[in-house]
């Protein structure tokens, strides 16, 4: 499967502003790794003391395997980067549009364990629109990566500013860290809050201000 226009744009973008995630070429096929990580898997989970040939533990380096490579870290390859439709705006709409309560599951670079939150995401119409859903996807696409919750907000921005051909995006998330909640500190309450703001959100109180009252 060849990688996108829109895709190639992206990581171009994200490469000048240094929000790339940190990687280098593998020249794997997705089975090959699948096969590699199982092995590894056996490996780890074996130094953990588990019988894996029990029946409850015989599969688990295989779905890991695939899990990782199909699902949860999908984003890492620009190949599953979601089909774009963007078109020019001829409605002329200059009002804020704004896709809140999207829900997004990640996970933490440090020690691979889930980030859970929500993020919003809005932006002025200027040349270009682009399809609601499609917000959802690019969100969804970033998040399926080892991640910081900063570099992730950022990376969406960046995204979009380069799809839309405008700096005025606005991009909101709020999430719960399991390295938070479920080791170190244990605290299972608190959440943390990141923005990124272009344009007219970042230059303008006002429209910043509606941005942030609106997003809660």
């Amino acid at each position: 499967m060849a990688i996108t226009e829109a895709a190639i744009q992206v990581q171009s973008a994200l490469l000048e502003h240094g929000l790339e995630t940190p990687m280098v070429p593998c020249g794997l096929s997705s089975e090959e790794r699948k096969s590699k990580i199982e092995e590894h898997m056996k490996a780890i989970l074996s130094l953990m003391s588990l019988d894996l040939r029990d029946d409850s533990l015989a599969d688990t380096p295989r779905r890991i395997a695939k899990m990782y490579v199909d699902e949860i870290f999908s984003g890492l390859d620009y190949q599953n980067f979601p089909k774009i439709t963007v078109i020019d705006n001829k409605m002329g709409v200059d009002e804020m549009v704004r896709v809140q309560d999207i829900s997004l599951t990640s996970t933490c670079e440090h020690h691979l364990v889930t980030i859970d939150g929500m993020a919003t995401v809005a932006y002025l119409p200027r040349k270009k629109i682009i399809g609601l859903s499609k917000i959802n996807r690019i969100v969804r696409f970033f998040s399926q990566r080892p991640q910081v919750q900063e570099r992730l907000t950022q990376q969406i921005l960046v995204a979009l500013q380069t799809l839309l051909e405008t700096k005025d995006v606005a991009v909101k998330i709020d999430a719960v860290h399991y390295c938070v909640k479920a080791r170190g500190v244990m605290d299972s309450t608190s959440s943390t809050t990141t923005t990124a703001l272009g344009g007219i959100f970042k230059s303008n109180p006002a429209t910043r201000a509606e941005f942030l009252q609106k997003s809660r």
